[in-house]
């Protein structure tokens, strides 16, 4: 520990010049630096001691890498307690960083900003009833694997992380599935914080064009309408008005399957992302996405400002932005449904005035066929494209409360770790329930980080009445965390608990039979159920290859049988939409 503490000063030497906290980044005369995540977290550390009066910098959870998670928090008045915070009305900002860690803009731009606030070396100051909150440096496994060539596309900083964490996971897929202990923390970090602005800063790969900066907003049309309508009406255009007077013009993500003049397609950012993470928790959410090719000085310089001017406008629209998020959380209580998937409306599309750079093909050396370059030598700006407009195609209906079997304990600790209230029944009991059979789904061919993602699934919901022990969890909607809840349990949603593979084992047949046994049973079924004989010579009428298969055959009587196993393809959670109360006690 005596060594630690000795790295950890040493390393705070290199910072400090005549009394003034530098960064590494600053100290660079080519401001191509960015620190090491020690160097981060002995920056923050020292900082701290020296204004203890307005930050805090605390160890919080476990991470994959070993290290602890951390967690600074900048507050005018010297409150660091979240219950507190929210008791006086204060709006909270939570930004996040090095999520991939060779996208480390936001942790030099985040140490310059708490340090211009603490120092009052800038005009910046925290505006009254805004707490600023963010995690310097998310992916420290990644941090960790440092070196100078993982961002082959990318022009600086000299040295920087990997993308993958130390479970080689990446970390902006994992918000729902918490594969990671860093996810497992930040979700419960998240539910204790309860911010009304997100922000999580990366870097982008893809076209080139003239702008420093891009932002991706949480998908208007997966929002609650008061949410959607701030954001889009008054949020988004403040930002990118203000960003162009800071001298940092912004556009919005630029993706899209062509070069950019063909116009670009607005980012659907499903709950596995950060920012579509937070939506769930009706916070408004922002990617900030730097050009890999610009300066990475100009780069962090763009990051800084994005977020001094969200800092602005919270401190000016503050009652707004928190009136609008209550009113999208009772928005979403009182429905009936809520939207669960979404895709591109192509017939859609509003026209913005992007700025670009030619789009040009030549032979390539390696090839000699043709290769895509962008000539910097010829800049355009022209009215675009830009289609942002989805539309919902698979909705899920609100119960009154879910009812999950005691065995699904890694249900139960996600839902704890995002602030969900958890009941449990206090008798046996048989409940008159919705239950839903998965008829079909497909399945990835590859894994994808670290799952075999199901997509497109198909249900037969049924009610029936069905036996519920002493113990199992009951998760009622009337909750803030509603829309968490019900896009996390529906399995029709793209990234349910189901889609992640926590109820595969439902997917596999238990019990099965011998032919030459269930050959009499069969008959026999038969001749007392007529209406299953008449369904079966249909079926042999209708398909060729099914009148071949006498184990078809038997396998069409066995699944109509009492014999077939209730349990299979039968997707465990279970939907109670009655107004009659359960016996329940509150979980602590």
């Amino acid at each position: 520990m005596r060594i630690v503490w000795i790295t950890f000063y040493l390393i705070w030497l290199a910072f400090s010049v005549n009394g003034q906290t530098l960064t590494p980044f600053e100290k660079d005369p080519n401001r191509n630096s960015s620190p090491s995540y020690l160097e981060v977290i002995a920056f923050y550390e020292e900082i701290a001691k020296d204004h203890p009066g307005n930050f805090q910098f605390e160890a919080y959870g476990s991470t994959d890498s070993g290290y602890p998670l951390h967690l600074g928090v900048l507050s005018r008045d010297g409150v660091f307690d979240p219950e507190s915070i929210k008791a006086e009305n204060n709006l909270v900002i939570f930004v996040n960083n090095a999520i991939h860690p060779g996208e480390p803009c936001g942790v030099d731009a985040t140490m310059m900003l708490v340090r211009d606030h603490l120092e009052k070396s800038s005009e910046f100051e925290l505006p009254e009833d805004v707490v600023f909150v963010f995690i310097p440096f998310y992916n420290i496994g990644g941090g960790l694997n440092r070196g100078g060539y993982s961002r082959a596309n990318q022009n600086g900083p000299r040295a920087h992380g990997f993308r993958g964490n130390a479970r080689h996971l990446d970390l902006n897929r994992d918000f729902i599935k918490c594969d990671s202990k860093n996810a497992q923390t930040f979700n419960q970090l998240f539910a204790k914080w309860s911010p009304e602005i997100f922000i999580d800063n990366h870097t982008s790969n893809g076209a080139d064009y003239q702008y420093t900066i891009t932002l991706i907003p949480t998908q208007r049309d997966k929002l609650s309408q008061a949410l959607a309508e701030y954001q889009n009406n008054t949020m988004l255009p403040h930002l990118f008005a203000d960003m162009k007077k800071r001298g940092w013009e912004m556009t919005p993500y630029v993706y899209g399957r062509n070069a950019p003049d063909k116009g670009i397609v607005g980012f659907l950012d499903l709950a596995r992302y950060s920012s579509g993470y937070a939506a769930l928790h009706h916070t408004l959410s922002f990617m900030p996405e730097t050009h890999m090719l610009k300066p990475f000085g100009d780069r962090v310089n763009s990051v800084y400002h994005f977020m001094l001017s969200t800092i602005e406008l919270a401190g000016k629209d503050r009652d707004i932005i928190q009136k609008v998020r209550l009113a999208a959380i009772e928005e979403d209580q009182k429905a009936d449904s809520l939207a669960i998937n979404w895709t591109l409306d192509t017939s859609k599309s509003d026209t913005i005035t992007f700025k670009g750079y030619a789009a040009k093909n030549k032979p390539s050396s390696i090839s000699g066929l043709d290769r895509l370059f962008y000539d910097r030598s010829e800049p355009w700006t022209k009215e675009i494209p830009h289609w942002n407009y989805y539309k919902a195609t698979a909705y899920a209906g609100v119960p009154k409360a879910y009812i999950i079997p005691q065995a699904y304990t890694e249900i139960i600790d996600r839902m704890r770790w995002n602030g969900v209230e958890i009941h449990h029944l206090d008798t046996d009991a048989i409940l008159r329930v919705e239950l839903d059979y998965i008829e079909d789904y497909q399945t990835g061919r590859r894994p994808y980080e670290g799952h075999y993602l199901h997509s497109k699934v198909k249900v037969n919901t049924v009610t029936r009445r069905r036996p519920y022990r002493k113990g199992d969890y009951v998760i009622f909607t009337n909750q803030d965390q509603v829309r968490y809840i019900v896009e996390t349990l529906d399995p029709k949603a793209p990234d349910s608990f189901f889609a992640w593979n926590f109820f595969d084992s439902v997917l596999q047949q238990k019990e099965y039979f011998s032919s030459y046994v269930f050959e009499d049973t069969a008959e026999a079924y038969l001749q007392k159920h007529p209406e299953i004989k008449a369904a079966l010579d249909k079926k042999k009428e209708e398909d060729e290859e099914f009148a071949k298969s006498g184990r078809a055959q038997l396998d069409f009587i066995y699944k109509r049988s009492p014999h077939y196993e209730v349990g299979h393809n039968m997707y465990p959670v279970a939907r109670y939409p009655f107004e009659a109360g359960l016996p329940v006690i509150k979980l602590d």
